[in-house]
């Protein structure tokens, strides 16, 4: 049974001397440089397993708006501009269809870490209830086929194609869209969605090109060597194997349970343990649904979530998941405070409070689910649970019950080379017959680097030029000098990380008045201002620094690998006054029909 928080008792000056010292020795010179993508030592691996390639003729026609990227971006904008009378949308996607991350990520066990019923778009709209309350990759994928087929997004989708250049031709006011397939056409508009999450990386290890047995990244899972497939069916295969996983964050959380069921002996090689909370997954129940799913059921659930996860005091909990219970564990400790004297010092004691207290908690369910006592101490996480993305699993810890399984905790050094034979860790060689990387997707680089080519606006301005001193938007989804281009994600925006989904559907929502008010009036161009771009970019500095990526956090993604933000990536932060607000901000600048800050032509 799990600890209680108020039974834990614990001295916080000492945590934070532990906090430093794990921190201290997971620190490298190399950052964000120690990984590589796919296609530099494996070009095979970046290739599309799961759907035949089709070759087409180039296309040079004409669509009323293109968007970059067919994830949930692509899909909700799409359906969105549908339901406001745009029918010429075409998505151009890399994978061979619809889902984005959910296209590439068919690894075994799979699934949303935020409850399916915030996270997946467009239940209402299209008449969906997920099955359990943290859905598998199958359904979502599954789910992004249906939004695609219930908005017609299927009619002039292009697959298997990646966009090469977008350059605005003032002349025309239109954007020429050209693709790896030949492809050059023409779009009124352009949308880019192309994700934080897309480009997969591998660990720069040394050697990593020279081994003989079978390797792959879990977003290209190879089942033809492991047995089972994405739905759950076990690794019939590995019976006789010795599989070495390399990376303890969340695909790893999610796919070595699996493992550990189907291979004859599983190696799990760590450098940072991932806090792993309880997931408490459950069916959903139809009656229950029915009773929920009333009209506008779905953007309640979603702003009940955001404000439980704020610093106000909302009534209910909707969710009621671990998202939710730090934040309510702070507020907690901030009701035994006058809010007269709600100080940034005094709200942050009360978050380190509540944050000590749960990782206190998560790291003693390490003691009480995992059998040998020197792997649960290797399996705690020493740092603030929101410094990595936190993680919640009913079998992870469990898997390392199982005979076959082992820790190989490195330390916080991580793996030093690959071999021909294996990994090589703490000096020790590892000989196995499969690696398998479980080491995430590209995050914080160059947005430019991210999404393979450059976007040319007016007088040959690049998105990379405008971005040369740092992101520049106005409310984070259009930029000065690029008419009739808009862009999806958090940043100068909501920002809002633990449900990506919901930022989506509010910048949709923008595109698509945006661009019904251009098709009603029959304008040609819409861009921000340059004083309105410069007067939001000054309003998001208003805020405090970046609530993530400190560098007092053990390294990782969110801190740049542990060195820190420069003066460029310290404008990827939300607007000052939280997500809430935000939205609301917007829904008033939409409904008011004004755009203000915006000029048309």
């Amino acid at each position: 049974m799990a600890t209680a928080v108020s039974e834990l008792a614990f001295d916080k000056e000492a945590l934070k001397r532990k906090y430093a010292e794990e921190r201290d020795k997971r620190l490298r010179k190399d950052g964000s440089a120690q990984y590589i993508r796919l296609e530099t030592e494996f070009a095979d691996l970046a290739t599309d397993p799961y759907t035949p390639f089709v070759e087409r003729a180039p296309l040079t026609d004409h669509v009323t708006f293109a968007f970059i990227g067919g994830g949930f971006a692509g899909l909700v904008v799409g359906a969105r501009l549908k339901a406001a009378g745009v029918d010429d949308v075409r998505i151009i996607e890399k994978g061979g269809d619809f889902g984005g991350t959910w296209y590439w990520n068919r690894y075994p066990g799979a699934q949303c870490d935020t409850a399916s019923m915030i996270y997946m778009p467009l239940l209402e709209e299209t008449g969906h209830m997920p099955s359990e309350k943290y859905a598998h990759a199958p359904e979502i994928r599954d789910h992004c086929s249906r939004i695609g087929h219930h908005f017609g997004l299927y009619d002039k989708a292009l697959f298997h194609t990646e966009v090469t250049g977008l350059e605005w031709n003032q002349a025309d006011k239109l954007w020429t869209v050209r693709t790896n397939r030949g492809d050059a056409f023409t779009a009124k508009y352009i949308g880019m969605g192309t994700g934080p999450l897309h480009v997969a990386k591998l660990p720069g290890l040394p050697g990593i090109e020279t081994f003989k047995g079978k390797s792959f990244h879990t977003s290209r899972w190879d089942y033809a060597y492991t047995g089972g497939n994405p739905e759950g069916a076990p690794l019939d295969r590995l019976g006789d194997k010795r599989v070495a996983v390399i990376g303890t964050g969340a695909t790893a959380v999610q796919c070595v349970p699996h493992l550990a069921r189907g291979a004859k002996e599983l190696l799990v090689f760590q450098r940072t343990p991932s806090s792993v909370d309880v997931r408490a997954n459950a069916p959903i129940d139809n009656e229950w649904f029915a009773e929920v799913a009333g009209e506008g059921w779905q953007r309640k659930w979603q702003d009940n979530f955001a404000a439980n996860l704020g610093v106000g005091f909302p009534s209910e909990d909707l969710v009621n998941d671990g998202w939710t219970d730090l934040a309510k564990r702070m507020r907690a400790n901030l009701r035994e405070v006058p809010p007269s004297e709600w100080t940034p010092e005094k709200m942050m004691a009360a978050f380190e409070d509540a944050d000590f207290a749960k990782m206190e908690q998560i790291r003693r369910r390490a003691e009480e689910v995992v059998a040998d006592p020197d792997t649960a101490e290797n399996l705690k996480a020493w740092y603030r649970q929101l410094c990595k993305r936190p993680c919640f699993h009913d079998e992870y810890l469990q898997a390392f019950n199982e005979p076959g399984t082992r820790l190989v905790d490195t330390g916080g050094q991580g793996v030093e080379r690959i071999t021909e034979k294996g990994v090589v860790a703490n000096g020790v060689e590892y000989e196995v017959d499969c690696i398998v990387y479980a080491s995430g997707f590209e995050v914080g680089t160059d947005y430019v680097s991210r999404s393979g080519f450059d976007v040319v606006g007016k007088d040959g301005l690049t998105l990379s030029e405008h971005w040369g001193d740092g992101m520049r938007t106005l409310h984070g989804n259009q930029m000065h000098g690029f008419p009739n281009a808009f862009m999806v994600q958090p940043a100068q925006a909501a920002n809002f990380i633990a449900n990506v989904p919901h930022n989506i559907v509010d910048h949709a929502d923008t595109i698509a008045a945006v661009v019904a008010h251009m098709e009603a009036q029959g304008l040609d161009t819409v861009e921000p201002t340059e004083e309105a771009e410069q007067a939001w970019l000054e309003f998001l500095g208003t805020g405090p620094a970046r609530a993530l990526g400190s560098t007092e956090c053990t390294p990782g993604y969110y801190n740049n690998e542990g060195a820190g933000w420069g003066d460029r990536e310290r404008v990827f932060v939300g607007d000052p006054r939280g997500a809430l607000a935000y939205w609301a901000h917007m829904a008033a600048w939409r409904s008011s029909g004004k755009f203000e800050g915006l000029e048309f032509g």
